[in-house]
């Protein structure tokens, strides 16, 4: 069942989301080869609870042991943090939540380190900006099927890079997976109808090379068959009157990567 939220809710799942944007502008605040997927975790869960109320909102999700998801280079998401060191050349798709005043929010980012190649750093660009495509086409009365197709068209038709199948963006709410799903792929004019009220979280989830993925040993981590890099951007977004309202901010995340000379200058092309 689809869930339309009134504008006091979509205020409430805003201020989830704002959270999250504010967690991953601290995540790049400390960023820096060196530092480990546990470290920035950690940070990052106290951040959140220092706001009175908000908790993890992935932490003990259907058994997730971490507050983020840290997925590094060829893994695609759902990666769990670890004492292993970040090194210069890695990129790390950091994927977080937040759940406050019975509302969730959720946002992600790819970020890279200092020599990560131009190769790697084209596949973020078009990523990023294959999610605003997305976002672009959300309004009352238009179907999920032309957010996945603008999605799809630009990546795999025009970039050449190919899009995750198994895995897709989700309507969000009170739960953090809610109806409808929302994949990165389809046909314009098919899927769900969009109507006023109703909140998704679109996830553009990339691959440089081939699109088939597999599940790591942990259980949890998903990876590129081929081993070559993936990347990962999202954010939650509501229909409202006249088109598209995005609830998380992931220009304090960008701010922040321009500040920290240990990561790499990340900003959309288009």
């Amino acid at each position: 069942m689809i869930y339309l939220k009134s504008l006091e809710e979509i205020e409430l799942i805003r201020k989830s989301c704002l959270l999250v944007s504010k967690t991953l502008a601290h995540v790049a605040s400390i960023l820096k080869p060196g530092v480990t997927g546990k470290y920035i975790d950690q940070q990052a869960e106290t951040f959140i609870r220092d706001h009175k109320g908000a908790i993890p909102g992935f932490k003990d999700y259907n058994g997730f042991p971490s507050t983020l998801c840290i997925s590094a280079n060829e893994a695609v998401v759902h990666g769990i943090p670890t004492e292993q060191e970040f090194t210069d050349t890695d990129i790390l798709s950091i994927d977080c939540g937040v759940y406050w005043n019975s509302f969730y929010g959720d946002s992600a980012f790819t970020f890279a380190f200092p020599n990560v190649g131009d190769e790697v750093i084209d596949l973020l660009h078009a990523t990023n900006d294959s999610l605003y495509l997305g976002i672009e086409k959300v309004k009352p009365e238009a179907r999920i099927g032309d957010v996945s197709n603008a999605i799809q068209s630009y990546i795999e038709k025009e970039k050449k890079y190919s899009i995750v199948r198994e895995l897709v963006g989700h309507g969000i709410g009170r739960n953090l997976h809610e109806s409808p799903e929302v994949p990165n792929y389809g046909r314009k004019g098919f899927g769900s109808k969009m109507k006023k009220g109703l909140v998704i979280a679109i996830e553009p989830m990339v691959n440089m090379g081939k699109k088939n993925v597999r599940q790591s040993k942990d259980g949890w981590t998903i990876v590129t068959k081929d081993g070559k890099p993936s990347a990962h951007f999202e954010h939650t977004v509501a229909v409202v009157e006249g088109g598209v309202d995005i609830l998380s901010d992931h220009t304090i995340v960008e701010k922040e990567v321009k500040n920290n000379s240990e990561i790499k200058t990340f900003t959309r092309k288009s």
